[in-house]
């Protein structure tokens, strides 16, 4: 199996960051509320998890677009619009049900990656990195679910 290549591996534990602030902010309240009180109210741990998770998502669908790059097939293109897509329209309505959306949207991002990999768009080391970092992404959302 091919390793990760180091500055993908960095940079995508390195992007796990924010959501481990959130979970550890909803498993610590006063870890969220010192937060608050320094940088305000946007960066308290359950929004955290919404906000940073629907740029994340967006910046996959982006991803999934440039491996889609000199296709002749459509469904590489759509496929890889339909997170973005799943941000605008399925997040909001409460915490709740747009922590629900998000992980949801994590889960269809690495279907897609795995349908990807089947198509050989993809580094051979990229489902690795993925199923790493949609891992602990979930494992995150789940505890902003139920804490």
């Amino acid at each position: 199996m091919t390793p990760i290549p180091r500055p993908a591996l960095a940079m995508g534990l390195a992007g796990l960051l924010p959501f481990l602030w959130g979970a550890a902010g909803l498993l610590v309240p006063a870890l969220s509320d010192s937060t608050v009180a320094l940088l305000g109210q946007r960066f308290n741990a359950g929004f955290i998890l919404i906000s940073y998770g629907t740029v994340i998502m967006c910046f996959m669908s982006g991803v999934l677009w440039g491996f889609a790059t000199g296709q002749e097939r459509m469904l590489p293109y759509i496929l890889s619009t339909i997170p973005a897509l799943w941000a605008f329209f399925a997040i909001g309505g409460g915490e709740q049900q747009a922590t629900s959306a998000v992980l949801v949207g994590f889960i269809l991002v690495f279907l897609f990656d795995l349908q990807f990999s089947n198509w050989r768009l993809t580094p051979p080391w990229w489902l690795k990195l993925r199923a790493l970092l949609t891992g602990v992404v979930a494992l995150c959302l789940i505890i902003g679910l139920t804490v």
